[in-house]
């Protein structure tokens, strides 16, 4: 049978990796989901700001890219401050940003001439430092040009979010190329609880945490943003979890 890991042995691991990186970790901003099945599996309870995160469609169809980018648009529009948002096709629908919590008040467009354009962008918007997170969808990340967001982003402490799409199903296998990205995420579509009146019930998601730098990795079915950016587990699993099993115990006691 194999050992348990014992979670000394593992902070320590992670002080390590993040001294050799040229970041202790300690004093680092975060920006948590508040679901706590998600933010204890990441580092620091939340998303690292001041660094570059990753997220892709888990079909690569329109609609799993869709939910790719409102699952962004919920985390930018927790954040502070304005958000540049740099895409190549204009196709980015302002009132779908809206519905997640994102005003389109905050958004500042920038649609590149291509994809060499956007990064320049992204990158001078990481490194403004007035910015509450720069958002970009592009096929293609070379570990150079992600380095660059990197570095860009830890400069000011600004959140960075690339969004992965791809216009021909053979980009997608650049999705597995490494990058400097502290996470990298995939989300897809699954069907909404049926409601007891007709109509269509709040959107739901397998979010799928692939790569964690000094994390490990998971996925969750989660509900889509509410009006202020906020995620959640679906009732019937949210009541299952040990934190939910432990407030009734505590309550009933």
């Amino acid at each position: 049978m194999p050992r348990p890991v014992d979670n000394t042995v593992v902070s320590e691991l992670r002080e390590r990796i993040q001294r050799l990186e040229g970041a202790s970790g300690r004093g680092r901003q975060v920006l948590p989901f508040g679901v706590t099945e998600i933010d204890r599996r990441l580092p620091g309870g939340g998303l690292v700001l001041g660094s570059l995160h990753e997220v892709a469609g888990g079909g690569n169809g329109a609609i799993d890219g869709a939910a790719a980018a409102l699952f962004c648009a919920g985390i930018a529009a927790r954040s502070k401050g304005k958000v540049l948002w740099c895409v190549t096709r204009p196709d980015l629908f302002a009132p779908a940003l809206a519905q997640v919590g994102l005003s389109p008040s905050r958004v500042i467009y920038v649609e590149a001439g291509d994809e060499k354009a956007l990064l320049s962008c992204m990158e001078e918007g990481l490194r403004h430092g007035g910015l509450g997170a720069v958002v970009g969808e592009l096929a293609r990340l070379s570990m150079t040009a992600s380095r660059r967001l990197q570095l860009a982003a830890e400069s000011s402490g600004t959140l960075g979010i690339a969004i992965r799409r791809w216009r021909r199903q053979a980009e997608a296998s650049d999705f597995g190329q490494p990058t400097a990205s502290v996470t990298r995420w995939r989300v897809s579509v699954l069907p909404s609880v049926p409601l007891p009146v007709p109509g269509v019930g709040r959107a739901r998601w397998l979010v799928e945490l692939i790569r964690c730098r000094a994390g490990e990795s998971a996925d969750f079915e989660v509900e889509a943003p509410d009006a202020k950016g906020r995620i959640a587990l679906p009732s019937e699993l949210a009541h299952g979890s040990p934190e939910a099993q432990a407030r009734r115990r505590s309550s009933a006691g």
